[in-house]
């Protein structure tokens, strides 16, 4: 029995003459296709004109655990499984990286059909340094565990990229200004290769006060410049500790809270330990 193989497309952010021949034959050729919006799927090749040759299933974040086991046997048992999502490289904060997984796991070859990427189309766009970035996804939805994610950046050296909903877009400016600072630089990229694309460039600052003044709509990519060399002094105590509690308000455990706000900042153990016991008020007992 021939092995078939999983082939991950990447298709259009929004403006279909970014769609490459591969992805075209892709969708013409596989036995099955798995999108993670089936109505999307077809608009997208009715927009090709490409005629979708094999079975087209539904594979999005709700249905992935059930699906996966019958995409990979259905590879095993010799057909090509393409998997495309709304837009983008599958399984980069999209389904995909869960079929992956087990694709590999099951010895099924997968390959790639390369397409647009949000992620290196905003660093571009954004003006800010592209050497070396590092990229973050969607930040945690839970304010607790927001914020103790964003602390834990706040020394990140590299260029920062984000994805984020637009309803959030000003309370994560905020988190983000907070805890970096109101002058990082910044830049907003929306709607993407659409016809309202718009790229907003400033500091956290002006961006979260232009973020809450406007009803921002579309799909947003966030560029935010890395920390300063210099911003590696130690903090005051009063941000150590505060550093702390975000991650204890987030479920960490006060001792694996000690331990990474003095990893992040170079400090002794005993001497965040220290601060926070001589500053937090007594804990209640559990």
């Amino acid at each position: 029995m021939t092995t078939g193989r999983l082939v991950l497309v990447g298709a259009p952010l929004g403006n279909v003459g970014d769609a490459s021949a591969r992805l075209r034959a892709a969708l013409a050729g596989a036995d099955i296709v798995a999108a993670e919006d089936t109505r999307r799927l077809h608009r997208l090749a009715k927009d090709l004109e490409v005629e979708i040759g094999g079975r087209v299933v539904s594979y999005f974040e709700g249905n992935e655990e059930r699906r996966t086991p019958e995409l990979i046997e259905a590879a095993e048992a010799g057909a090509e499984v393409a998997v495309v999502t709304d837009g983008g490289m599958p399984s980069i904060s999209d389904p995909g990286f869960r079929l992956v997984r087990a694709a590999l796991a099951a010895g099924v070859p997968v390959t790639v059909a390369p397409g647009p990427s949000a992620v290196t189309t905003a660093l571009a766009l954004s003006g800010l340094p592209c050497d070396r970035f590092c990229f973050e996804g969607f930040l945690p939805r839970k304010a607790g565990e927001r914020r103790a994610r964003v602390a834990a950046l706040a020394t990140e050296e590299r260029t920062l990229v984000f994805f984020e909903a637009p309803h959030r877009l000003a309370e994560v400016l905020d988190v983000l200004a907070d805890n970096f600072s109101p002058e990082r630089p910044a830049a907003v990229c929306r709607e993407l290769t659409k016809t309202y694309e718009e790229v907003r460039r400033g500091t956290l600052g002006e961006l979260a006060r232009w973020a809450t003044d406007e009803q921002v709509r579309g799909e947003i990519t966030l560029v935010v410049g890395g920390a300063e060399p210099a911003s590696r002094s130690r903090p005051d105590d009063a941000r150590l500790v505060a550093e702390v509690t975000d991650f204890e308000n987030a479920g960490t455990s006060r001792r694996d809270a000690i331990t990474e706000v003095a990893r992040r900042h170079g400090l002794p153990k005993r001497e965040v330990y220290d601060l926070v016991v001589r500053t937090s008020p007594p804990r209640s007992p559990r």
